[in-house]
């Protein structure tokens, strides 16, 4: 699967992957993540290939994807995508709100957006997450937007 993304920083009202600025030029470290994934489901092999596809491919071809597995659960280790085999990694140690997308230059930190959040919670945290100069912790991110069910929304 591929995509034709021109711009890193993508509409969060239009995707479910938005970018810092600068993240495909690999500058430098950008805080605690690289911007923000809502993915559709918890089911990790089904929602990689959009994501993988979403990416600005100046990042260049992704080898790996780690992520928690308390998080994430049972899934296939290998993906083959466009030819390719994408290996799927779960860590107990990963951050459980975020997942990391490797290549052989690059690696960036994605918070993942809970699937069950609203579209008004989880665009927030996106845009938020993905804000040039941010470096909130995951949880913070997902506590101030409101998208960590059950999390108090932070006052305006």
């Amino acid at each position: 699967m591929s995509a034709s993304n021109s711009s890193t920083v993508q509409d969060p009202i239009t995707t479910r992957l938005a970018l810092k600025p600068g993240v495909e030029a690999r500058s430098s470290a950008t805080g605690f993540v690289d911007g923000a994934w809502w993915p559709g489901s918890r089911d990790l092999a089904d929602e990689i290939p959009a994501l993988l596809a979403a990416l600005p491919k100046a990042l260049g071809r992704v080898e790996r994807v780690s992520y928690n597995l308390a998080t994430w659960g049972v899934t296939v280790r290998i993906l083959h995508i466009d030819g390719a085999a994408v290996h799927l990694a779960g860590y107990r140690s990963q951050n459980a709100d975020t997942v990391d997308v490797l290549g052989r230059d690059h690696r960036v930190t994605l918070l993942v957006v809970p699937p069950e959040a609203t579209e008004d919670t989880a665009h927030a945290a996106l845009a938020t997450a993905s804000a040039r100069g941010n470096t909130d912790s995951p949880a913070d991110l997902l506590a101030a937007s409101g998208a960590r069910p059950g999390a108090p929304v932070a006052a305006a």
